[in-house]
């Protein structure tokens, strides 16, 4: 891992950024307030083969890495445009159709996915099983050759604008730990017998959140991804990308907050100076800003292993509680040094502050990240 970025990593995040500050954050708070997608960024994205950029190249896209994918994320939430659906669509979804999928499933899917034409969910949480994926209680049965899914899945996000959600089920139970066995299945947005329900919550973002009612929901042979109930590996296959962009998004909210404050301290002058001058503003931001660039740092390391087909694991759940922290921090200490200001909509920092938030909670809480490093670093007893 270098330390020093290279020339192709510094041109991506410059274009990345060029595109994002044509639409910036008002826009995207504009289509939040309008309820609706941010189609003209995704379609800029899509022209430059951005959404595509870590996906297969025999299936249309750039052959590139998930580090890659983690710049535009990155520079996306930087300049204000945290692109929620570039965790779920393109990492997950798209990393384990890569990885899983049959030909048949990557030519249909992957192909949509990387031009930008197809948009998918990923629909694993329930209400009661939390944090335990194999107690989930969604499940498909097998009737006359085909899959029938029922339950219901809670908090999934962007349904409304996808084409198809990747469902994990229960399709089994292992007699020896007597933990669920888990299968992923390819569900189309519109399926007969698949509803869906809004979850009003505080969060300023294009991307709703979605109760989801799978009634008998009835599926071919060919919308199984994988093997039958050995969808867990796959799973966790899929969650280590989704920790590693859901770090990429924190810092660059982080960074996104320390660029206005660092501005805003150094133009408005009190006592005929700029506040900036005052240590007990000018060390809170410092502060953050340590805290930002280690969390930088691991998010990079976490991206690299995974990218060299290492155990990305610790390090992924690493960057994910780093970034989380700091980017709440450096959010929080933005607006502080706002004073006043800080919760005016027109300074662009609190309609922010419960997607900062909720990356402290989400896709993984803390709790749960410093469970598994006190596993699985440490060597200490499983506490859950």
């Amino acid at each position: 891992m270098d330390l020093v970025s290279s020339e192709d990593d510094v041109s991506l995040r410059q274009v990345v950024a060029d595109v994002g500050k044509k639409f910036d954050h008002e826009y995207f708070m504009a289509r939040t307030k309008a309820g609706e997608p941010v189609t003209e960024l995704w379609q800029a994205l899509a022209e430059l083969g951005f959404l595509g950029i870590s996906l297969p190249e025999e299936y249309g896209g750039g052959g590139g890495t998930l580090w890659q994918l983690a710049i535009v994320a990155e520079e996306l939430a930087a300049v204000g445009c945290p692109l929620q659906p570039l965790v779920y669509s393109q990492s997950i979804a798209g990393s384990i159709l890569a990885r899983y999928g049959t030909d048949e499933q990557k030519e249909r899917w992957l192909r949509g996915l990387a031009a930008g034409t197809l948009k998918f969910s990923f629909a694993l949480t329930e209400s009661n099983s939390g944090s335990n994926s194999q107690g989930i209680a969604t499940s498909a049965r097998v009737e006359g050759g085909n899959y029938v899914l029922s339950g219901v899945k809670t908090f999934i996000s962007g349904v409304d604008d996808a084409d198809a959600i990747l469902v994990v089920a229960r399709t089994g139970t292992d007699e020896r730990t007597n933990k669920g066995q888990l299968s992923l299945f390819i569900v189309d947005a519109h399926a007969p017998g698949l509803t869906r329900q809004p979850i009003p919550t505080a969060l300023q973002a294009p991307d709703r959140q979605w109760t989801l009612f799978l009634e008998d929901v009835e599926l071919g042979p060919d919308r199984l991804v994988g093997e039958l109930h050995r969808g867990f590996r796959a799973v966790f296959d899929g969650l280590n990308p989704e920790r590693v962009l859901g770090a990429a998004f924190s810092v660059g909210i982080g960074r996104y907050a320390l660029d206005k404050a660092s501005r805003y301290v150094k133009e408005r002058a009190v006592w005929g100076v700029p506040i900036g001058t005052h240590q007990a503003v000018a060390h809170p931001m410092a502060q953050a800003k340590v805290e930002l660039e280690a969390a930088r740092l691991m998010l990079e390391k976490a991206a690299r292993l995974y990218d060299a087909g290492l155990q990305a694991g610790e390090s992924a759940n690493m960057a994910k509680f780093l970034a989380a922290e700091a980017s709440v921090h450096c959010l929080d200490s933005a607006i502080q040094v706002h004073g006043g200001n800080g919760f005016a909509l027109e300074y662009g920092l609190t309609d922010m502050w419960w997607l900062a938030r909720l990356l402290q909670v989400a896709p993984v809480s803390r709790e749960m990240v410093l469970n598994f490093v006190a596993e699985h670093s440490l060597g200490l007893p499983k506490s859950y």
